[in-house]
Protein backbone atom coordinates (compact mmCIF):
# COMPACT_ATOMS: atom_id res chain seq x y z
CA UNK A 1 0.00 0.00 0.00
CA UNK A 2 2.74 2.59 0.62
CA UNK A 3 4.59 2.06 -3.11
CA UNK A 4 0.84 3.02 -4.40
CA UNK A 5 1.39 6.14 -1.73
CA UNK A 6 4.77 7.13 -2.84
CA UNK A 7 3.97 6.98 -6.62
CA UNK A 8 1.12 9.17 -6.39
CA UNK A 9 2.79 11.74 -4.09
CA UNK A 10 5.87 11.86 -6.78
CA UNK A 11 3.43 12.05 -9.33
CA UNK A 12 1.45 14.75 -8.00
CA UNK A 13 4.88 16.40 -6.75
CA UNK A 14 6.35 16.36 -10.19
CA UNK A 15 3.32 17.25 -11.71
CA UNK A 16 3.34 20.59 -9.33
CA UNK A 17 6.38 21.85 -10.17
CA UNK A 18 5.93 21.05 -13.92
CA UNK A 19 2.84 23.33 -13.74
CA UNK A 20 5.11 26.00 -11.68
CA UNK A 21 7.21 26.24 -14.36
CA UNK A 22 4.05 27.36 -16.70
CA UNK A 23 3.60 31.16 -17.77
CA UNK A 24 -0.46 30.88 -17.10
CA UNK A 25 -1.13 32.21 -13.45
CA UNK A 26 -4.16 29.47 -13.01
CA UNK A 27 -1.38 26.70 -14.48
CA UNK A 28 0.84 28.35 -11.14
CA UNK A 29 -2.03 28.08 -8.53
CA UNK A 30 -3.09 24.33 -9.59
CA UNK A 31 0.56 23.73 -9.57
CA UNK A 32 0.42 25.01 -5.84
CA UNK A 33 -2.21 23.27 -5.27
CA UNK A 34 -0.56 19.65 -6.21
CA UNK A 35 2.28 20.38 -4.00
CA UNK A 36 0.16 20.91 -1.26
CA UNK A 37 -2.09 17.71 -2.08
CA UNK A 38 1.43 15.79 -2.15
CA UNK A 39 2.88 17.28 0.99
CA UNK A 40 -0.44 16.35 2.58
CA UNK A 41 0.18 12.44 1.12
CA UNK A 42 3.42 12.71 2.64
CA UNK A 43 2.54 13.90 6.04
CA UNK A 44 -0.19 10.84 5.72
CA UNK A 45 2.53 8.54 4.86
CA UNK A 46 4.96 9.71 7.48
CA UNK A 47 2.30 8.68 10.37
CA UNK A 48 2.45 5.42 9.57
CA UNK A 49 -0.88 3.37 8.36
CA UNK A 50 -2.50 1.36 10.49
CA UNK A 51 -5.77 -0.43 8.97
CA UNK A 52 -9.00 -1.06 11.53
CA UNK A 53 -7.72 0.85 14.80
CA UNK A 54 -9.08 3.70 15.51
CA UNK A 55 -6.82 6.35 17.46
CA UNK A 56 -9.29 5.80 20.83
CA UNK A 57 -8.27 3.84 23.56
CA UNK A 58 -9.90 2.62 26.08
CA UNK A 59 -9.59 4.83 29.18
CA UNK A 60 -8.91 1.52 31.41
CA UNK A 61 -6.19 0.39 29.69
CA UNK A 62 -3.02 0.63 31.60
CA UNK A 63 -1.00 -0.04 29.05
CA UNK A 64 -0.95 -0.23 25.11
CA UNK A 65 -0.94 -3.64 24.32
CA UNK A 66 -1.53 -2.89 20.09
CA UNK A 67 -1.52 -0.63 17.47
CA UNK A 68 -3.09 2.46 16.94
CA UNK A 69 -2.87 5.12 14.65
CA UNK A 70 -1.56 8.17 15.31
CA UNK A 71 -4.33 11.09 15.32
CA UNK A 72 -2.00 13.75 15.02
CA UNK A 73 -0.60 13.55 11.22
CA UNK A 74 -4.78 13.36 10.47
CA UNK A 75 -5.28 16.44 12.42
CA UNK A 76 -2.08 17.89 10.71
CA UNK A 77 -3.38 17.32 7.34
CA UNK A 78 -6.83 18.40 8.16
CA UNK A 79 -5.58 21.93 9.27
CA UNK A 80 -3.45 22.11 5.85
CA UNK A 81 -6.11 21.49 3.68
CA UNK A 82 -8.61 23.86 5.52
CA UNK A 83 -5.53 26.67 5.03
CA UNK A 84 -4.74 25.62 1.71
CA UNK A 85 -8.37 25.97 0.47
CA UNK A 86 -8.66 29.35 2.28
CA UNK A 87 -5.01 30.57 0.41
CA UNK A 88 -6.93 28.60 -3.18
CA UNK A 89 -9.69 30.85 -2.77
CA UNK A 90 -8.16 34.42 -1.77
CA UNK A 91 -5.48 33.05 -4.82
CA UNK A 92 -8.51 32.77 -7.21
CA UNK A 93 -10.13 35.94 -6.37
CA UNK A 94 -6.47 37.86 -7.23
CA UNK A 95 -5.90 36.29 -10.42
CA UNK A 96 -9.13 37.12 -11.79
CA UNK A 97 -8.56 40.72 -10.26
CA UNK A 98 -4.86 40.79 -12.45
CA UNK A 99 -6.77 39.55 -15.24
CA UNK A 100 -9.30 42.11 -15.59
CA UNK A 101 -6.27 44.79 -14.89
CA UNK A 102 -4.11 43.22 -17.20
CA UNK A 103 -6.26 41.65 -19.59
CA UNK A 104 -3.82 38.20 -19.92
CA UNK A 105 -3.49 35.15 -17.98
CA UNK A 106 0.51 35.07 -18.88
CA UNK A 107 2.75 35.85 -15.97
CA UNK A 108 5.32 38.10 -18.74
CA UNK A 109 2.59 40.38 -19.45
CA UNK A 110 2.82 41.73 -15.24
CA UNK A 111 6.52 42.70 -16.43
CA UNK A 112 6.60 44.58 -19.11
CA UNK A 113 5.77 47.97 -19.17
CA UNK A 114 3.18 49.71 -21.26
CA UNK A 115 4.41 51.57 -25.00
CA UNK A 116 2.17 54.34 -23.71
CA UNK A 117 3.58 54.07 -20.30
CA UNK A 118 7.10 54.72 -21.09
Amino acid sequence: MEIVFIILIAVLYAGGMFMLLRRSMVKLLVGITLLGNGANLLIFLLGGITKGKPPVIDSAAKLFTDIYADPIPQALILTAIVISFGIQSFAIVLLKRVYVLVNSDDLDDLNTPEEEDI
